[in-house]
């Protein structure tokens, strides 16, 4: 086993991928080490998210709070407007979470133990994992997709996703290093991201080719095997549109609990099989005629869009008048954004 961890490391020493958050297999050698604080926002980013969107993301959040202290004592709705876009909202809250209990909890420093991480706000299994090996070299173990993709492959494991994880993860344990742990843990997803890809894998350059018994088996591109996914169901819902004379938008935070929880959104209905029309003040509402589609993990959102000029009585929970110029568009996760494109047109029309 410690033979292929070596040959996979020799591999990732000429082919390491450059990333933001990432030490080079060279300057780890020379003694540089990884930031915790840069490893935990990179992992929290990429969960089910992919390199190529979280970068501008890091670097947009280490360059306004570039220690974990700064980003404790930021304010919650700054976090939340820079985070817009990414998606799936509750890493941001658990983002200052965990920020904020690494400063009370730990003096601001990430604590270099596994179970010391585990109990943080929003570091589960995987993650307490990536920090330990990646930040502080400890022998643990990382199962992402891509090394499942991988393991799943080289041992020709046919049982299906989820059902094969805890197989899986045994695999990757037995090869997992006491040397270099950290860059193996990159090592072995780098060769997932760029190899052993889901589609059309490059065997032929693979430094694990010759061992593969999926490869071996000719069924490599086949694996891993997944049960099949249930059909997503469609939901639908209202937003309500409105801005003033002096151009100020009406906006609403949403319930911290709940999808897109602390975000700015556009007041509206519930999102179910049967709307219930709910505007924040009566009006003569005009529907547009297109409508806002949205896809989340567990379902599809058809919005139907309402604007109206707004007037100056609204119910005092109904939301917020922005000022025109405080409100940036790219404030709004992806589908508050796409209603706001469908109703701009309308206002700037009028």
């Amino acid at each position: 086993m410690r033979d292929q961890a070596e040959t996979l490391l020799e591999w990732y020493d000429r082919h390491a991928r450059v990333m933001p958050w990432r030490v080079s297999p060279e300057d780890r050698k020379a003694g540089i080490r990884p930031d915790p604080y840069h490893v935990w926002i990179s992992e929290i980013m990429l969960q089910q998210t992919t390199v190529a969107a979280v970068k501008n993301y890091f670097i947009k959040f280490t360059t306004i709070w570039p220690r974990v202290e700064d980003l404790a004592t930021a304010e919650d709705a700054d976090v939340m407007a820079a985070w817009a876009g990414l998606g799936y909202y509750a890493r941001a809250r658990n983002l200052l979470k965990c920020a904020r209990a690494v400063v009370a909890e730990h003096d601001g420093t990430f604590p270099a133990d596994h179970d010391a991480l585990l109990k943080l706000p929003g570091i589960g299994p995987y993650t307490a994992a990536a920090v330990s090996t990646i930040a502080f070299d400890l022998p643990e173990t990382v199962l992402d997709g891509n090394v499942e993709r991988v393991m799943a492959r080289r041992h020709n494991v046919e049982t299906p996703l989820p059902t094969a994880k805890t197989e899986l993860m045994a695999l990757a344990e037995a090869v997992t290093p006491k040397n270099r742990p950290g860059d193996y843990a990159q090592a072995v997803m780098d060769l997932g991201a760029t190899i052993c890809t889901p589609h059309n894998p490059a065997c032929g350059i693979c430094p694990w080719r010759d061992g593969c018994e999926g490869r071996l088996a000719g069924i490599a591109a086949e694996l891993p095997r997944k049960l099949p996914k249930k059909a997503k169901p469609t939901r639908f819902g209202i937003a309500y549109v409105a801005q003033r004379d002096d151009g100020s938008w009406l906006l609403e935070t949403r319930p911290e609990k709940g999808l897109l929880g602390g975000m700015l959104g556009w007041p509206g209905s519930d999102w179910n099989d049967d709307p219930t029309p709910n505007p924040p003040f009566a009006a003569d509402w005009q529907e547009l005629d297109g409508e806002a589609r949205h896809t989340f993990t567990h379902f599809h959102l058809r919005l139907k869009v309402m604007v109206s000029a707004a007037q100056e009585t609204i119910r005092p929970e109904a939301g917020t008048f922005i000022p025109k110029d405080a409100f940036r568009p790219s404030d709004l996760p992806t589908v508050m954004r796409k209603v706001f494109d469908l109703a701009a047109a309308t206002f700037r029309h009028n």
